[in-house]
């Protein structure tokens, strides 16, 4: 019984282990990504923290404007520059046109902005905050549990409001802001361009 049980334990320790090296091969390209752009996280970006080691991100949830299930492995193949904010942040709302001036100049088949707002009382009141700042570049995310912040905390990639956080093409890590930033700066297009470019 005790062979039967050591066998059982070192097979889950190295499937466990073999997980881990596959997300961390798999996520070498974005490790790399990150070590070329970190000269760029600079001026206006400068508080972006470029990722040191490879990390499969979780493949966290949220809805549309719909109400359709949305997660993030829905942007593979992209770079995402994935937003967490919310109306209650005042700097959340002071940094959306500047995400949506970002997402107008550089969204496309490669790169997005992904705003999830985390909201959870009133579900029309970021819809409404929205409309009225004239952001027309951003599609509309939310969850309203803001089980998306947990998730990101718990890995230590959300600390406050807003988080942003740059993921690969493969849903790896390539950086994380912790705060706001000027996205629509030439500093932060210089880095956007420089991550997303294939």
């Amino acid at each position: 019984m005790a062979v039967v049980v050591a066998v059982v334990v070192a097979a889950g320790i190295y499937g466990i282990g073999a997980r881990k090296a596959s997300g961390n091969n798999e996520c070498a390209p974005a490790l790399a990504i990150a070590q070329k752009a970190s000269p760029l996280a600079r001026g206006e970006v400068a508080a972006v923290a470029m990722a040191t080691k490879p990390r499969l991100l979780p493949d966290v949830h949220f809805k549309d404007a719909d109400g359709t299930d949305r997660k993030l492995s829905d942007w593979r193949g992209k770079t995402v520059l994935l937003n967490l904010w919310a109306t209650w942040c005042v700097p959340c709302r002071r940094e959306m046109p500047a995400l949506d001036a970002l997402s107008a100049k550089l969204g496309g088949p490669d790169f997005q902005v992904v705003a999830v707002n985390i909201d959870t009382r009133d579900a029309d009141k970021p819809k409404n905050f929205l409309k009225e700042a004239g952001i027309t570049h951003l599609a509309y995310h939310a969850d309203a549990s803001a089980k998306i912040f947990q998730d990101f905390k718990a890995i230590g990639l959300a600390f406050g409001m807003p988080t942003s956080i740059l993921v690969g093409p493969k849903g790896c890590e390539i950086g994380a802001l912790a705060g706001p930033a000027e996205w629509a700066s030439q500093d932060a297009q210089a880095l956007i361009q420089a991550v997303s470019a294939r």
